[in-house]
Order: structure tokens, then sequence, then C-alpha cells
């Protein structure tokens, strides 16, 4: 078996780690072609020490040189390339099989999108590639011939849940509802009088998963969640409706599936998002990913609780969004970006991102875009009548 070559965009973030964690592990299943970053030139400069991927993409062209400089000194023959068009020619190679789209926010769409027309696997991270551009997403992932498969962990454990083959049609297959789980993050117990007065480093003490700043953020105020539901809606042609979230602090059931005859079937593993990427890297075979089985013998309660929308408003905004459709999910994401980084900035209080997100979706307008341009305009003005009102 001739290894697959991948392409992995978010090299450095916590998914591009785990996900040459997985990769190395498999030498002979696997091999690097091409690795991205967007500022983190040390660590990026060490993976291709370590992986000798052909091509290597950055942000800058100041930093291009520069970690060009770096790699030439010590005989590594990557070649490195900056800017969103490097991005979107690794995602398209024909030495490229698959592809991890790992970038955060709006900035990892347009590749994803290239992975996808060019009919790549396409192991997708980049929640905001659905949330912003589902239509469009799906219809270049069935133009393009791609597969597409979900590395959150919630939503793998739905696709490992669903009947093989699943073609999108709940009913077909009997199921009732797909219900996703949240952890609660690290204010599901903090008393709402206090939401107000908690800082950015308390937000991203995440009591189960090691993440980013910015979706730590997302998880404290369930928004992620919220995005999530957007996601799992284009994933599997769900309603929202038909889409349920129940917080279970354990995060040891990754999400369910509920069919009609009362079934639920259920995904438990570890909390590590080792074990979704290498489901995705196998799919449909299965291969070690280095994480510990449960021992259910020692395992403990497991408990559930319904989401409290009183104290964390972000999710039933995300829903009403996901439900309201046309560009609403967009205008929901980059307001929400926005307000994340104006509270990690220490600009806004943390309850303050509810109320401009809120803002956003009342002030502008939600008319479906028809083409990606016109949803980056949208995402763009979003943005700056955002910001204007943050100056």
């Amino acid at each position: 078996m001739n290894p697959q070559g991948i392409a992995v965009l978010g090299a450095t973030g916590s998914i591009g780690t785990n996900t040459l964690d997985v990769v190395a592990r498999h030498p002979d299943r696997y091999h690097v072609v091409a690795l991205s970053a967007h500022r983190q030139l040390d660590r990026l400069f060490d993976l291709c020490l370590r992986f000798a991927p052909r091509y290597a993409v950055v942000a800058a062209g100041a930093d291009e040189a520069a970690l060009q400089r770096r790699l030439r000194a010590a005989g590594v023959p990557t070649e490195v390339m900056s800017g969103p068009a490097a991005l979107d020619f690794i995602a398209t190679l024909d030495s490229v099989d698959m592809v991890m789209a790992a970038i955060v926010g709006a900035a990892g769409l347009t590749s994803a999108l290239a992975a996808a027309r060019a009919g790549k696997k396409v192991l997708l991270a980049n929640k905001e590639s659905l949330v912003m551009a589902g239509r469009l997403f799906m219809q270049a992932v069935a133009a393009g011939g791609a597969t597409l498969l979900p590395v959150d962990s919630e939503h793998n454990a739905i696709f490992q849940s669903l009947p093989a083959g699943y073609a999108g049609d709940l009913d077909a297959a009997g199921v009732s509802h797909l219900i996703l789980t949240a952890s609660g993050g690290p204010f599901r117990q903090l008393a709402a009088s206090r939401l107000a007065d908690v800082t950015p480093d308390d937000a991203c003490r995440h009591p189960n998963w090691s993440m980013g700043r910015k979706i730590s953020v997302d998880s404290a105020s369930l928004m992620n969640k919220g995005l999530e539901v957007i996601e799992a809606h284009w994933l599997f042609n769900a309603p929202a409706s038909r889409i349920q979230v129940v917080v279970h602090p354990q995060s040891v059931i990754h999400s369910m599936v509920q069919y009609r005859d009362g079934s639920v079937i259920a995904q438990l593993g570890n909390p590590d998002m080792r074990t979704p990427i290498a489901c995705c890297l196998a799919w449909p075979e299965r291969v070690a990913s280095g994480v510990a089985p449960l021992d259910f013998r020692t395992l403990g309660d497991l408990s559930f609780e319904a989401p409290d929308l009183d104290r964390f408003p972000c999710l039933g905004l995300a829903f009403s969004a996901l439900e309201a459709g046309g560009d609403a999910p967009a205008v929901l994401n980059a307001a929400n970006e926005v307000a994340v980084a104006a509270f990690l900035d220490g600009r806004i209080r943390f309850t303050d991102i509810y109320r401009l997100v809120s803002d956003a979706l009342a002030g502008m307008d939600l008319a479906a875009s028809d083409s990606l341009d016109d949803l980056l305009l949208k995402d763009a003005a979003t943005r700056a009548w955002l910001g204007a009102r943050l100056s």
C-alpha cells in the first residue's frame, strides 16, 4: 500500500499537532506533503525538520523569507510559500490525497473549499466552513466528488453512530434526533451574577479539553455548541427541530443518534482529539490513535442535564440563526469572532459577547448571498459594522 499524501492546514494548532501525532505512528500509511501555519514560525520549523514536507505555507511574505532561510541553513528542502493562494495551492496538489482543514475561523474557508472542489478527502475541523457557507460548501463537495469527514468529536461521534452509508435522509435511516453533547464548559455551575466578571484566563480553563483560546471561549459561552448545531445541519441534512443538545460534563459520550424505535447509539471514548482524527484518517478502516481505551470498571458516573439558555443564551442565538436561514449563520459567526477577540483583548465583558452578536443579527442584512465573493463581503461588512461599535 502506497502511503497517502496529506496536507495539514493549521499544523501548529491543537488539531494539527494531534493529526501529526497520529500520522507519525503510521509512516507506512501516511506521508506529509504540506504544512501550514499562521505566524508560529519556530513550531513550523521544527515540524519541517521532523516531517520534511514538500511545501510549507505561512501568512506573510516576510515570514516566508525568514523560514526559507532557516530551512536552507538546516539542509531541509521544503519550499516555503505565503498567503491565501498558497493555501489553496497545497490543498489541491495532485500528490495530496487528504486535507486536514484545521485553520481556525473564517480564514480557513477558501482553502477547505478548494480541497472540496478538487475532490480530496477533506477532514473538516474548520467548522466555520459550514457555519458561514454550508450550502456553497456542500455543493462544492458534491461537484468535486470529495469525501467529507467530520473531525469535531461531536460530529465524528454522530458520523460513527449513523448507519453505514447514510445518505442524508433521517427518515429513511429511521433516525428520530441527533443529540450533541456539551461539557458545559468552565462556567457550567457558576452563578449568572458572576459571569460578567470572568476573565479570559477563566474562560480558557476548560475542564476536559486542551484547545486554543478562541474555541475555549466559545465553549465557555456555549456558542461553540451552537456553531456545531449549524454544522450538524449541513453535515447530516438535519433540521434544527431534530437536533438536540444535552450537557454531559464528563465528555465521555461524544454524541448520540436516537432512532425512532427507541434505540440510542452513542460513541464513547476518552476526551482526546486523536480518536476522531484517527477515525477520519483511516476511514473506513481503523488504526491506533495513541489514546488509552476506556476502562468501564473505573469510569464512574455519567451525568446529563439540559443546557441553561438563560445563563448561556449564545446557544439559543445559534439555533435562531439556523432557523432564520440565509446569511444569518455567517453573520453570527463573523460577529462572534469579533466579539470573542474583543473579550480576549480585555475590551469587553464575557456577557457582552451575546449582546454584540445579537445586535449584529438585528442590524445586518441576512438575505442569502449567491456566491462566495458576496458571502465574504457580508462577512467583512459584519466585522466592520461591529468593529465600529467597539471603537
